[in-house]
C-alpha cells in the first residue's frame, strides 16, 4: 500500500497562509483586541442539537476522567470575559465529528472574539472590515438580509407562520427526503442551506438577520418589528454561496443559559442522540457576572479558502483529516 505523506496544501500556499493570519492578528493588534489561549480539552462539550461533539477518556488529578474536544473555543473565552479581560481574540483549533467534505474538517480553525460593549451593528461592520483585509479583491457591498424576507423572495412563505405540515411537504419535495415527521426549524434548515444560501453572497457580503427564535443558541432574543414576533439576536455572514461567520449578541443571564442547556438535552433525547454535560464553569462565571457586549465565530479557514481562490478548505491546511 502507497502511504501518501504530503502536505494537503502546497508549501507557497501555507506560507501565504501564514501571512494572512498575520494579517488577521494586526487588525486585532490595531483594535486593541489581545490574543488569548484557551483549552482545546474541556469538561464541557457542546449541547447543540446539530453538533456532535468528539470526547476522550484522560487521567486528570480527579483521576479517569471524560473531557471533551471543543467544538469552538466560546466557553472558555467567556469565563475570560466574566474575569474582566476586556476584547479578546483566538485563533483556535476545533474539532466537529461527522463535518466532512469540500467546505469542512474534523479539526478546523475558528477566528473568535468578543468586543464587551459593542452592539450586534457595530459587530457586523468589524466582521466586514476584517473580511475584506484578508481578501485579495473587493467582494461588493455590505447588505443586510432579513431572515423572513429570504423566505418570503425565494419560497413566498412567511417561516414563522407558515402550517408545519406546509413546511414538511416542501422540505420533502425540495431535499429528496422524507421529512414528515421533522420540527419546523430542520424543515426550514434544509429549505435555507437547499434553496437560499447557495444564492448569498453572489457580487457582495450577505449578512442575514432576525431568525427564528428557536435558533438564538446563546444569543438574546428581540422583538421583531414588524409584529412582535420573537427573533433571535444574531447575524451570520456569507460569501459566494459559503457560510463564513456566525455572531451574537451575547446571552449573560446563567439561568436562561441553563435552560436552554436542558432544553437541546431534551431535544437530544427525542432524537436518540447522546446528552452531553452542560459547561457548569460557564454557568458559574454568567453567574457571577459577563458583561454585555457582541460576539462572533468566523471559518478562518473557509475565508483562506476564498482569499487564495482554492476549491476545498483541505487546499488550505497543512494536512487535512485524510493525511493527518
Amino acid at each position: 500500500m502507497t502511504i501518501d505523506w504530503r502536505p494537503t496544501a502546497d508549501i507557497e500556499t501555507l506560507r501565504d497562509r501564514a501571512r494572512l493570519i498575520a494579517e488577521v492578528r494586526a487588525f486585532f493588534a490595531e483594535r486593541g483586541v489581545w490574543e488569548v489561549e484557551t483549552p482545546v480539552l474541556g469538561h464541557g462539550g457542546s449541547t447543540d442539537l446539530h453538533l456532535v461533539s468528539l470526547s476522550c477518556e484522560a487521567t486528570t488529578p480527579a483521576g479517569r476522567e471524560r473531557l471533551w474536544l471543543q467544538t469552538s473555543p466560546e466557553f472558555h473565552m467567556k469565563r475570560l470575559l466574566a474575569a474582566g479581560s476586556g476584547p479578546i481574540f483566538q485563533v483556535a483549533r476545533s474539532f466537529r465529528d461527522g463535518e466532512v467534505g469540500g467546505r469542512h474538517n474534523l479539526e478546523f480553525s475558528m477566528l473568535e472574539w468578543y468586543r464587551p460593549g459593542l452592539d450586534l451593528d457595530g459587530l457586523i461592520t468589524e466582521t466586514d472590515a476584517l473580511i475584506r483585509r484578508v481578501l485579495s479583491s473587493d467582494p461588493g457591498s455590505l447588505r443586510r438580509r432579513r431572515y423572513r424576507e429570504l423566505f418570503r423572495e425565494s419560497l413566498e412563505l412567511d417561516p414563522f407562520h407558515e402550517p408545519l405540515e406546509a413546511l414538511r411537504r416542501l422540505a420533502t419535495e425540495r431535499g429528496g427526503l422524507d421529512m414528515a415527521a421533522a420540527c419546523r426549524d430542520d424543515c426550514l434548515d434544509l429549505l435555507i442551506s437547499l434553496v437560499i444560501e447557495p444564492r448569498l453572497g453572489r457580487g457582495g457580503i450577505d449578512v442575514v438577520v432576525d431568525y427564528p427564535a428557536s435558533q438564538a443558541a446563546l444569543a438574546r432574543r428581540h422583538r421583531d418589528p414588524e409584529d412582535g414576533e420573537w427573533v433571535a439576536s444574531r447575524f451570520e455572514v456569507y460569501l459566494d454561496g459559503l457560510e463564513l461567520a456566525n455572531g451574537y449578541d451575547e446571552l449573560t443571564d446563567a439561568e436562561e443559559q441553563r435552560a436552554r442547556f436542558k432544553e437541546d438535552n431534551a431535544a437530544r433525547r427525542v432524537e436518540g442522540l447522546p446528552e452531553v454535560e452542560a459547561d457548569e464553569r460557564l454557568l458559574v462565571a454568567l453567574e457571577a457576572g459577563m458583561p454585555a457586549g457582541s460576539g462572533v465565530a468566523l471559518g478562518l479557514d473557509r475565508l483562506l479558502q476564498l482569499a487564495l481562490d482554492k476549491d476545498r478548505v483541505a487546499e488550505v491546511m497543512a494536512f487535512s483529516t485524510p493525511r493527518a
